[in-house]
């Protein structure tokens, strides 16, 4: 949906767990911190020492079944729907689909336009909404010759990612036809 602040937002990759982004996909660097930064969310990048738990979720699975990030990424690619950080004065993470209507309608227009971009450029077969909130954006484009799958989203929020996410991915993107990720 958007970057946390423990994944994205320090490392610029959708999910971006620090350890599996440094370790796994062997990315490295300095990461600029913005201009403006939330006091209780510095951008650390690649020394970040916190975990996001989504990201750990996510590209934990892909990492254990390629050895090689080249194999993942030769079949599929992710991609944040919104790839703004959104943080609360309290430091927590604000989601789009929090925003006051006002304020996410043009925003999710514009996400709109990225995504629809975005595949037109990579022309996938099958796209896969990570949990139902990007699902829905997905369909919402309407675009003919996408097919469109999902699976739950890895957040520590929801109960059923909590009780083996992994095999729950597995077992959707299986029922959906796609059974060589997970």
């Amino acid at each position: 949906m958007n970057p946390g602040p423990f994944g994205m937002a320090q490392t610029g990759v959708p999910f971006g767990e620090v350890r599996l982004v440094r370790d796994w996909m062997k990315l490295e660097g300095r990461v600029s911190r913005p201009e403006r930064e939330h006091p209780k969310r510095p951008v650390l990048g690649l020394e970040c020492e916190r975990s996001e738990v989504s990201g750990a979720r996510l590209w934990g699975a892909f990492a254990g079944r390629f050895a090689d990030p080249a194999e993942f990424f030769g079949r599929a690619f992710v991609l944040n729907y919104c790839p703004l950080l959104f943080v609360a004065e309290s430091g927590a993470n604000i989601t789009p689909d929090k925003l006051r209507a006002g304020e996410r309608a043009p925003l999710e227009q514009a996400c709109d336009t990225h995504l629809a971009e975005a595949l037109a450029l990579l022309e996938p077969r099958i796209a896969v909404g990570v949990g139902q909130y990007a699902t829905k954006k997905l369909e919402s484009l309407g675009l003919p010759d996408l097919r469109v799958a999902t699976i739950p989203h890895p957040s520590p929020a929801s109960p059923a990612a909590n009780r083996g996410w992994s095999e729950l991915a597995r077992k959707a993107l299986v029922a959906a036809g796609i059974d060589d990720l997970i």
